[in-house]
């Protein structure tokens, strides 16, 4: 939920897990990446997989409760975050089944005084992300109110007059305000309450015993308590979770999310034609194709079909994946939103359907000069460049804004990032090299240009000049970057992310190697820095320290 967190978490994100044997059994592997991930005396983990039906395995790791050393165990409740977002399409389309509404309806229909700026927008917007609604989670205005207990039409009332983002239909932008209002639509509707809607008709009746609205003043047994971590760990901020509501609210386990897969699967509650609509990859008004559903992502694995939704909130971190074809469900649950669940989560379904990710016995050898070929600066379709680079025989790429990954020739011609679906293809066509990035679903094509890398050129400071810098940064509530100097080197530390040197250009100005990102210090005109301005993507987010 912390928009400025997402947006900045990218600065030193880096791959999770090093290259595990062929050799060993999918348990095995399974076993030692989540191990690896979630030792036993910090915040863990529950991890459901299941193939054909049945669950093959359900294990926990780590720890639920750190204060009262509770081991995590696989029946704990956690906040789901925005996997709730299924179970309000799927209430949507119970509706729509009951005759209680249409998806073409717009949204005055439910909500007579929302300001639509002449422009038709429908419960399909809404269920898309199409709507071009401003998200309430996107405006710096919310984080003053988040911990106070509003309802529906409250929070409602404090978006609704924002200017739209753009005309609806025109653009796929994730949107936590749309998701909101389908819960408020669900409940006019209906007549009841959101958690009365989805208690009553679906949990209930698919005996998810486990699975309820949340509170955080209620007891509720088997709780996995959510933690954050800066850099050392911290309950989680606290968040009312009216706020989140339809869009994020929800509470479940690994084997009720299961249960739910199921009952969707079989059409238990909503017929064929209804569900493939929460399945089908909609469109844009142009035609472009979006990649979502309703409350679901698509995707695929190594050419395999994926449904799937992710989900962040203050102290938790959740993936589910589903491969039809095979069959397949995953779900990990993780009770620290510093947890990355997707690439895990991804990597395992990946094993289990015997598709895995490249690994480097499969690598092939590239002549030096062949690799010279391509470097330089690409332009891609979708409007982001990457830089390709080389050093000591080993090609780098950098996307504009973001971090610095090792790339490996696996096949002529094709690249792969470590541990990730993710590749380039390089191809020369009349003397222009072309490249081609790939990373699951999503495809975009470059062509090399002939502008010039950037070099940034590193100065050596006197100690006591970067003395002046250490301190701890705020960038948002529960999201700050620590600044250490360790043996004459300045350190920086994203909350839940690694440690990494940033270089001098100047004497108040910095850049990182691992990420395209610079850091610039503000004097306070009294000789004291008290601020920074981090440069990254295009981006100026400013950092305030902390007393």
């Amino acid at each position: 939920m912390n928009y400025l967190k997402s947006i900045v978490s990218s600065i030193l994100l880096f791959l999770l897990f090093s290259c595990i044997g062929i050799s060993q059994t999918w348990e095995e592997q399974f076993d030692q990446m989540l191990e690896q991930q979630f030792s036993s005396d910090i915040p863990g983990a529950t991890v459901l997989v299941a193939k054909k039906g049945d669950i093959i395995y359900h294990k926990a790791f780590g720890m639920a409760n750190m204060e009262l050393d509770v081991p995590m165990e696989t029946d704990m409740v956690f906040e789901i975050a925005s996997i709730t977002k299924q179970f309000t399409a799927v209430s949507i389309l119970m509706l729509m089944e009951q005759g209680k509404l249409n998806l073409d309806d717009d949204i005055t229909k439910f909500i007579k005084d929302y300001p639509t700026d002449g422009h038709h927008i429908s419960i399909h917007h809404l269920l898309t992300h199409t709507s071009g609604i401003k998200s309430y989670t996107s405006m710096e205005s919310w984080m003053p109110i988040w911990r106070k207990d509003l309802q529906p039409k409250e929070l409602i009332d404090f978006f609704k007059n924002e200017p739209m983002d753009f005309v609806p239909g025109e653009k796929w932008q994730y949107n936590n305000s749309a998701y909101f209002i389908l819960g408020y639509i669900i409940e006019k509707a209906s007549g009841q309450t959101y958690e009365e809607f989805v208690e009553q008709n679906i949990f209930k009746p698919l005996d998810m015993q486990s699975s309820r609205y949340g509170s955080q003043s209620e007891i509720i047994k088997k709780r996995a308590y959510g933690y954050q971590k800066n850099e050392v760990y911290a309950n989680a901020e606290y968040l009312s979770l009216t706020q989140p509501y339809a869009a994020g609210s929800l509470m479940s386990t690994v084997k009720d999310l299961f249960i739910w897969n199921r009952a969707i699967r079989t059409h238990k509650l909503v017929k064929q034609e209804s569900i493939e609509l929460a399945f089908t990859n909609h469109a844009l008004n142009n035609g472009e194709k979006i990649n979502y559903g309703y409350g679901w992502g698509l995707n695929e694995i190594n050419g395999s079909p994926t449904i799937e939704h992710s989900g962040g909130i203050f102290g938790y971190s959740t993936n589910a994946i589903y491969l039809p074809e095979e069959d397949v469900f995953v779900a990990i649950y993780a009770n620290c939103d510093c947890s990355e669940t997707e690439s895990v989560s991804t990597r395992i379904a990946a094993i289990a359907i015997e598709k895995p990710y490249p690994e480097t016995k499969d690598l092939i050898a590239v002549n030096h000069s062949d690799l010279e070929k391509l470097v330089g600066i690409y332009d891609f379709t979708d409007g982001t460049s990457r830089i390709i680079t080389l050093e000591n025989n080993q090609l780098y790429s950098q996307l504009t804004g973001g971090s610095r990954f090792k790339i490996f020739p696996f096949k002529k011609n094709i690249f792969f990032f470590d541990n990730s679906f993710a590749s380039i293809q390089f191809k020369e066509t009349e003397g222009q090299v072309e490249a081609s990035f790939t990373n699951r679903i999503n495809k975009t094509t470059g062509i090399k240009t002939a502008k010039p890398i950037p070099v940034r050129k590193e100065i050596q400071l006197r100690t006591e000049i970067m003395e002046k810098y250490v301190g701890v940064y705020e960038i948002a509530p529960n999201f700050e970057i620590s600044v250490t100097l360790e043996d004459g080197k300045l350190m920086t530390q994203a909350t839940g992310q690694g440690k990494f040197e940033i270089f001098a250009e100047s004497q108040t100005k910095f850049f990182l190697k691992v990420v395209d990102a610079q850091i610039e210090f503000m004097d306070n005109n009294t000789g004291n820095y008290d601020a920074f301005i981090l440069y990254q993507g295009g981006l100026k987010i400013p950092g305030k320290k902390k007393n």
